[in-house]
Parts: C-alpha cells; structure tokens; sequence
C-alpha cells in the first residue's frame, strides 16, 4: 500500500503537464506558523537567511493566527493566560474583552508582514523524507528539498479523544474541546465536562451560568497553585521535568500534570459556588449518562471531552523517529535521530514563552550546522 503522502508516478506526470517544479530547493524549511514557527522565522530572517532560496514558512492555516484563530469565540482576551511578545515587536494592550482568537490573529498577522516573513498557506504537508543530502518536504501539490527542517505544527491538529465502555450508546451530544463554540448551546442541558487542564475550568465556568447542571470529572485530583505567588522556579522545575521525559525519548505528557492549575480570583469563585467540585473519573457511558465504579450514576444531555491534544507529527513519520519509549528522543530543540530536524512548540518549549526561545535555540544550531557544511546550493544565505 502506498504511503500517505507518498508521490507515484502518475502525480509525477500530472507534475510534468501542470508545469509544476518537483520540488523547490531551499536551506530552511519551517513547518507551521503559529508562535514557534513565527519565532523561528523571525531569527532566521535575522540571521541571514533570505526569502525563498534561504528559507519559507509553510501554514495549513487560512490565516495568520495558528491555533488561536480556531479558539471559541466566547474565550475573550482577559480570560486567557498572558500572551508573551514574539521576539522584535511587542504584542501591546488590546481590548481585553475582545475574542482571544481575532486579537492574537491580528498580532501575527502584522508579524509576518512587518518582517516580511516568507509564510504560504494554505499549505498542508503530508509527509517529510530523507533524500539523502537533503530532507524533503511533501505536501499534495508541491514539495520542497530542504537542509534542515524546523517542525512547528503544534498539537491543534490532534485532539485527543479516550475511550470508555458504552461510549458509542450515548444518545446524547459528545464534542471535543476543538469543536466548542459557544456555551449557550447548552442552555437547559445537564453537562458532563471531562478533563483536569485549564480549559475544562474556563470551560466549566462558562457554561455553568447557561446549564441546568454540570458534573466535572477528572483522572486525577486537581493540583492547585496561587498565580499571584507563583515563583519562577516552579515554572523552571515544571520545564524540567518535561525536558528530561523528552531526552529519555518518552511523550512529552502533559503540562497540567507537572505545573497544576492556577487559581486566579474566577477560579476561586467556582470553587466556593460548588462548580469546580471534581468528581473521579467514571468507569462507563451509558445511552442517557455516566456509572461510577460503585454503580452511582449522573444522567447527561452533552459529554465534553476537554481531554487534550497530541503533538501533530504524523507528517515525520517516514523519518522513523519514534523509540522503544513511544517519544522522539530530543536534545533541545534537535532529534537525536535527525539532527536536520528541529521540533520547536514541543515539549519543554509548548508554551508562548517556550516557544520564543525554542525558535532562537534552532536556528542557531542550524546556523552552525549549515555553516560546517559550506554554503550549499541553494545560496540563501547572506
């Protein structure tokens, strides 16, 4: 069977009539535009690297914005946690009660043409392979031969949804978090929300004041911090925890699980309304609700999943990268096992934050990794 992605020679012929290159020759590819990849854009341009022969961005998105743009309308710019600037230009005060996903959106948006980074989109790759010399990178139209990749695709692509005994029989309504939009569409329903992350509390908080009742389950007891007296070092000790999973080659897991969740003065005020009071997790869905393991039951109209999302990394997977651990072995940003490739917005760096400086640390082994190299044949760089 022929691999996704994969080009026969029939599209290759197809290729040839179109008058379409097979493939474009560049030192950088970027995967994704989103803040990693943004970020990486940015040092890249800033190193040298020159539009097109040097370097290109290549987005799935139909606008600037990366995941944010698909965020619910409803979640405002106030609600969310703090947007960091990306590196060169600050992201400013905007309008805190204006939709998270149009502001943000509009910031990278102003990014890229201020810089002039080289982003095209619509652009979904399907697949990147080793050529030897080069990688390259496939998408349904067009591919690009690169030197080095810097993957930065995110986790939005990939919702996780688990599964549970009597799943399929629920008469009702079950949605990932990807496919909230608004929390008056559950107006007189009595909800399910599982899941121990941040969104299923704004979530919770949200569509509570619109619900006849909501039952908040979660796998483990939530971990509670003070955000007005977080130090820095539990967020350094929490970054490390990631980063050594990822050098061991095993997933990333996820952030909650090492940081916890903040406990910011709405957070509070849910928790004494009684609408952030954790249930453990259920053992099985039946067609109108959910059993516990000690037969005690809650009748349910909507089960939303806010159950997370896995890293987006289907397209490297011809690149056999995955070890005996299930992970991608990382040092840094570099994969042990393709030094050509840079994960940036993985692990350790999948924060705003994190992703800035990822974007910084890639480029600047590329850098050196193309310099010892010698100049190549693509002439990108100045």
């Amino acid at each position: 069977m022929r691999r996704p992605g994969s080009v026969t020679g029939h599209s290759r012929k197809l290729r040839a009539r179109l008058a379409v290159p097979d493939h474009v020759r560049t030192d950088v590819v970027v995967i994704g535009a989103g803040q990693a990849g943004l970020s990486a854009a940015y040092h890249l341009r800033r190193t040298g690297f020159r539009n097109g022969s040097g370097f290109v961005v290549l987005d799935h998105g139909k606008r600037a914005g990366g995941a944010w743009q698909y965020r619910w309308p409803s979640l405002r710019l106030g609600k969310v946690h703090r947007i960091h600037d990306l590196p060169g230009m600050a992201f400013g005060t905007p309008d805190p009660s204006r939709p998270a996903s149009d502001v943000v959106s509009e910031y990278f948006g102003r990014y890229e043409r201020v810089f002039d980074l080289p982003v095209q989109r619509p652009v979904d790759v399907l697949a990147v392979r080793d050529e030897g010399e080069r990688l390259l990178v496939e998408s349904a139209t067009d591919s690009w031969s690169a030197r080095a990749v810097i993957n930065a695709t995110g986790t939005w692509d990939r919702p996780f949804w688990p599964h549970y005994p009597g799943q399929e029989t629920f008469r009702g309504r079950q949605l990932h978090t990807a496919d909230f939009q608004s929390a008056e569409e559950f107006r007189g329903r009595q909800v399910v929300v599982v899941g121990g992350g941040a969104s299923a509390v704004q979530l919770l908080l949200e569509i509570a004041e619109f619900a006849s009742g909501t039952t908040w389950v979660t796998r483990r007891e939530p971990e509670w911090f003070d955000s007005e007296t977080l130090m820095p070092e539990h967020g350094r000790q929490s970054v490390a925890k990631v980063e050594r999973r990822v050098r061991a080659g095993l997933p990333p897991g996820s952030v909650v699980s090492v940081t916890g969740l903040a406990l910011t003065p709405e957070v509070r005020a849910g928790i004494d309304a009684g609408i952030l009071d954790r249930k453990p997790m259920f053992e099985r869905i039946t067609e109108d609700g959910i059993v516990w393991p000690d037969g005690t039951s809650r009748r349910a109209d909507v089960i939303l999943w806010a159950t997370g999302f896995r890293a987006a990394l289907d397209h490297l997977a011809p690149l056999h990268l995955r070890g005996q651990g299930g992970g991608i072995r990382m040092d840094g940003t570099r994969v042990v096992g393709e030094p050509r490739l840079h994960l940036v917005g993985y692990g350790p760096s999948a924060s705003t934050i994190g992703a800035n400086r990822a974007g910084r640390a890639a480029v600047t082994e590329i850098r050196k990794l193309l310099d010892s190299q010698g100049s190549g044949d693509a002439a990108g760089i100045d």
